[in-house]
């Protein structure tokens, strides 16, 4: 099975948490959406949330 390298999603957010987060990825050295998934990872690794690599997906071996 192929699936697609990522998944496009659309939100509405404050302009200013934009602006914060635009200043984030900045000192980060990364773009906003990378920024914005290291922020998933890291809070569902928080929660105990199994988040499978993307190779697993294709295997049929999802958590």
């Amino acid at each position: 099975m192929v699936l697609a390298k990522s998944a496009t999603l659309n939100l509405r957010i404050d302009p200013v948490l934009k602006e914060a987060l635009r200043e984030a990825a900045i000192r980060d050295h990364r773009s906003i959406a990378n920024l914005i998934e290291v922020l998933i990872r890291r809070h569902c690794a928080e929660l105990g949330i199994s988040i499978p690599e993307q190779q697993d997906l294709s295997l049929g071996n999802a958590n």
